[in-house]
């Protein structure tokens, strides 16, 4: 069975219900991925977690769900007197923004046992990362994680990197240019937002993005541009996917993430990136439709009839 390894950080997230109240569930850009990666994925494949948790009832409850997802936790790192991070979703109209309390989540602990985390990449077959792993480590877990990225990199496994730039997460705007392209140097695929790539690193289009992360080494670039549709680089040729068009928007919360996570799967079954970004759109037009981060099965089902469909 083929693995994939997923590192970031899994949060419980309150998102708003009917009546003002709070809903409560779990969620994190690196474990969205894995959540789509696993759906869509054959069930050759096996998608596994890799992170840090508390021992406390929450930590039990988000490691739960994680297995009913179908996302294995065999290497979750267990710590005690840690919680996980916790985040509140507000929106307007369609739009979100979020309050965060993190600063006792395990998983700034993830990469502070070295030998765990080599024996998970080593037992997997390709692996994912964010910059917001990046951001929530301390330097000296920083340079371990991709120190081990990078070997994994060295021996030939495909590593997918997003760089999912978020600067409230950085005590410093240099550092954190900085960690984006030491993440990207360790990977093989880069999939980043041109918005936040014009905004951080003063791209002037989305050909300067790709020229960019290319002078460090990526041999593959799916840069999203959000209505603006998707453009490849793959192996020096440069190619266009058009964004599908979204029935409603009713919640971008985890639209990146699923259209990682759906990407990742079709090309690793198909080879073809044009077709994983097509489908990728679909499914992250899906998913703004509805409230969360995370569709139902059912929605699952449906996308991928149509993509065998199509």
């Amino acid at each position: 069975m083929a693995r994939a390894l997923l590192i970031g950080e899994c949060m419980v997230e309150l998102r708003q219900a009917e009546g003002g109240l709070l809903r409560k569930g779990f969620a994190g850009d690196t474990f969205n991925t894995a959540y789509y990666l696993g759906a869509f994925l054959p069930a050759a494949w096996q998608v596994d977690y890799f992170t840090a948790v508390g021992t406390d009832p929450v930590s039990d409850e988000m490691l739960a769900f994680m297995e009913g997802t179908g996302v294995g936790t065999g290497f979750v790192r267990r710590v005690p007197e840690r919680t996980p991070g916790l985040y509140m979703i507000h929106l307007k109209d369609g739009e979100r923004s979020f309050s965060y309390w993190r600063s006792a989540s395990a998983a700034r602990l993830l990469a502070d046992d070295p030998a765990g985390l080599r024996a998970a990449i080593d037992a997997s077959d390709t692996v994912f990362f964010s910059g917001i792993t990046l951001a929530i480590l301390a330097p000296d877990a920083l340079a371990t994680l991709l120190a081990e990225i990078g070997r994994a990199k060295a021996a030939g496994k495909p590593v997918a990197f997003d760089p999912n730039i978020r600067p409230r997460l950085w005590d410093d705007a240099q550092r954190m240019r900085r960690a984006i392209s030491d993440g990207a140097a360790v990977s093989s695929m880069v999939m980043p937002s041109f918005e936040d790539e014009a905004t951080h690193f003063g791209d002037a289009s989305v050909e300067a993005t790709i020229a960019r992360y290319r002078g460090l080494g990526v041999d593959k670039l799916v840069v999203k541009d959000g209505a603006d549709g998707i453009t490849l680089s793959f192996g020096g040729r440069q190619a266009f996917v058009p964004a599908a068009r979204a029935e409603k928007v009713v919640d971008t919360t985890g639209a990146g993430d699923s259209f990682n996570g759906a990407f990742l799967a079709n090309y690793l079954e198909t080879g073809d990136e044009g077709l994983a970004a097509a489908f990728a759109a679909r499914v992250a037009a899906t998913v703004i439709g509805h409230h969360g981060a995370l569709l139902a099965e059912a929605e699952i089902e449906a996308l991928e009839a149509g993509a065998q469909c199509g």
